[in-house]
């Protein structure tokens, strides 16, 4: 794809998800970074309910921490993959009491030493609480950035380096909520809403339907 291509691309998902931010609610940096933990296959709508219901009483690692991880497994039972993430969760808290006074690291490498924390939520965290350039690769932004030719690679750290190749440093963060929102609103997986898209004409994806 040309450059001309994609910068038109770009500028178009700018325009038209202008202020776009996560759709997860928080707090605080640890209730993000929990609610990040809960987020993976599980839809943020899902994590939103289960945290509105356990963050007005566990909303600190050291609360948190004195929970049981049986406690805690109830109370995010309905949250997919709960009881890793529990013992997850459970964990980060250990470790950022232990290892860091509490408070969320302010990097990527040191987040990704928390039990739970990948690169894709260490991404997360760090761009939107820190203000740290990153583009964290979902499913959503794996999906629209390899139908709208932005990135090829086979998995989600090669998708990541072909973005960051292909955006503006200074708009990692921005376009990272770009292509998600684009992938929940009209470039779903199973039925793209095509005819809706303000990049139809852009888009080189075979599978588009008008």
């Amino acid at each position: 794809m040309k450059k001309a291509v994609k910068d038109a691309i770009l500028e178009a998902l700018e325009e038209h998800y202008a202020g776009a931010k996560t759709a997860l609610n928080y707090n605080s940096p640890f209730e993000l970074l929990v609610a990040v933990i809960m987020s993976a296959q599980c839809t943020d709508e899902r994590v939103n309910k289960i945290t509105a219901r356990i963050f007005p009483t566990y909303n600190t690692p050291e609360k948190m921490a004195e929970l049981e991880q049986s406690k805690l497994e109830e109370l995010i039972h309905d949250c997919g993959l709960f009881r890793a993430k529990a013992k997850n969760i459970l964990g980060t808290c250990h470790k950022l009491l232990i290892d860091f006074n509490g408070i969320i690291p302010n990097n990527i490498a040191e987040l990704m030493t928390l039990p739970g924390v990948g690169k894709k939520t260490a991404n997360v965290v760090a761009s939107v609480i820190y203000g740290i350039p990153a583009i964290a690769v979902d499913t959503h932004v794996f999906r629209v950035s390899h139908r709208l030719g932005l990135a090829k690679g086979p998995d989600p750290l090669a998708v990541e380096q072909e973005l960051m190749k292909a955006i503006p440093k200074d708009k990692w963060s921005d376009a990272h909520h770009w292509l998600i929102w684009h992938g929940r609103n009209i470039c779903k997986a199973r039925k793209p809403l095509c005819s809706e898209c303000v990049l139809l004409e852009l888009c080189p994806y075979k599978g588009k339907t008008v």
